[in-house]
């Protein structure tokens, strides 16, 4: 397919957008989507920005203007949550998140009259929905994703609540963060613009701590309490959504309710077919027996079709569980009245990365992008910035490191990785 006919400066922001852990492949509809969300001329200046938070000085320095400048037009995007902008002592720093998560659920957070909303919620329907390389990227690479299921908590056995650790508390997780924040749910707008809503709660996807920061202020998002947040999280379970967040310990920044006919992860991973032990809780739906009735309330429930109903002896049909499908989110052991099916801890535990450097150093590594990571040609280096990165580098055990050291092909990170003792970077 020929892209002579779309600007150089979308193809550009297009091969920036690429470089993130979790890509964006490069097509006629993501042009046609970045042209809704840019200006060519903002498309030109943000394909030259850095991977990682920089600030306005550097924007100037990168884009040849004065530094009052670079911080109106820094300013003018993150009024359109095109960037974040984070409040720092010494200033404000600013980053381009990535498409998901990031800025293509920003412009459907909120009802906007500034871009065509239904048109983009047609492309990003067709670039998501229907063809597979963007979601199969996002979803398939790697064993590190993006995201993470959270257990319903209420669905746990009671022998079994004092194992879950509190990020992996959805409502932990709320109550701890320093700010909050709602806004409407992309993927539920966007279906609606489509004419193919569900009954679920509009008003429901939160954002938190220094990402609801930013959206509160431009006002993509309203600002709500801890409470607040845990209402809306009860509101969630009782409409049978699966909780998905941030895949980080600390600083989780997301959490969505997701339905199983909108959300754009569970129609994909029905479509798909993928594997998902990494994107899923610790726990695992299980047939107990007993009780069954083989009402098939789990096959309605279950919002990926891990479930399917088998004949037994009995002359009932009982649940079957896909253990390389299950999410194990709770949400069919939370509608089986008699018990039959309940949730059991993994055999294996599913390490959570513990911050999104640690994450994203992972993705990078998996996905083959880690030069892209360190080595970012738009901009210097800072030394802060560098520290992190080597520092959740270091972290990694000795296979990862020796992929990274492959990667980047740096004698100067190879030493690094030789010499320095990694419990010398331990939290």
């Amino acid at each position: 397919m020929s892209n002579t006919r779309f600007p150089t400066a979308y193809q550009q922001l297009a091969e920036r957008l690429n470089k993130f852990p979790q890509g964006a492949p490069p097509s006629e509809l993501l042009y046609r989507i970045l042209g809704i969300l840019f200006s060519e001329r903002e498309a030109r200046l943000v394909s030259q920005l850095p991977l990682r938070p920089f600030s306005a000085a550097k924007a100037a320095r990168i884009w040849g203007v004065p530094e009052s400048r670079a911080q109106r037009t820094l300013e003018q995007l993150a009024d359109r949550a095109i960037l974040v902008d984070l409040e720092q002592e010494d200033g404000t720093l600013y980053f381009l998140p990535p498409p998901m998560a990031g800025f293509f659920e920003f412009s459907m957070m909120r009802v906007r009259s500034d871009i065509d909303q239904q048109e983009l919620a047609r492309l990003f329907f067709e670039y998501i929905n229907v063809k597979k390389e963007f979601i199969e990227e996002l979803l398939a690479q790697g064993e590190t994703k993006i995201g993470r299921v959270f257990v319903n908590e209420s669905a746990l056995p009671a022998e079994l609540t004092t194992r879950v650790l509190d990020y992996e508390r959805a409502s932990e997780v709320i109550r701890t963060a320093s700010d909050h924040a709602v806004g409407l749910c992309y993927c539920r707008h966007k279906m609606s613009l489509l004419e193919r809503s569900c009954s679920a709660p509009l008003e429901n996807c939160m954002t938190l701590n220094k990402v609801a920061r930013s959206l509160i202020k431009n006002g993509s998002a309203r600002r709500i309490d801890a409470a607040e947040g845990l209402d809306l999280l009860q509101q969630a379970r009782a409409h049978n959504l699966v909780q998905c967040g941030d895949n980080v310990q600390n600083q989780v920044n997301f959490i969505c309710h997701c339905c199983s006919c909108c959300c754009e992860a569970m129609l994909a991973l029905r479509r798909l077919s993928i594997p998902h032990r990494q994107y899923s809780s610790n726990f695992i739906a299980i047939f107990s027996g007993a009780t069954c009735t083989g009402c098939g309330k789990c096959l309605k429930y279950c919002p990926i079709e891990a479930v399917t109903l088998v004949p037994h002896d009995d002359g009932i049909e009982h649940p079957e569980v896909d253990r390389q499908l299950c999410l194990g989110c709770g949400v069919c052991a939370a509608n089986c009245r008699p018990g039959a099916l309940r949730l059991a801890e993994r055999p294996e535990r599913i390490i959570t990365p513990v911050n999104a450097a640690h994450r994203v150093v992972l993705m990078a590594i998996e996905r083959g992008k880690l030069q892209d990571l360190i080595f970012d040609n738009q901009a210097l280096l800072s030394h802060r910035t560098m520290a992190t990165i080597l520092g959740a580098i270091l972290r990694l055990g000795p296979v990862e490191r020796m992929l990274a050291s492959r990667q980047v092909k740096s004698r100067f990170l190879a030493r690094i990785m030789k010499d320095v003792d990694v419990t010398d970077f331990s939290d």
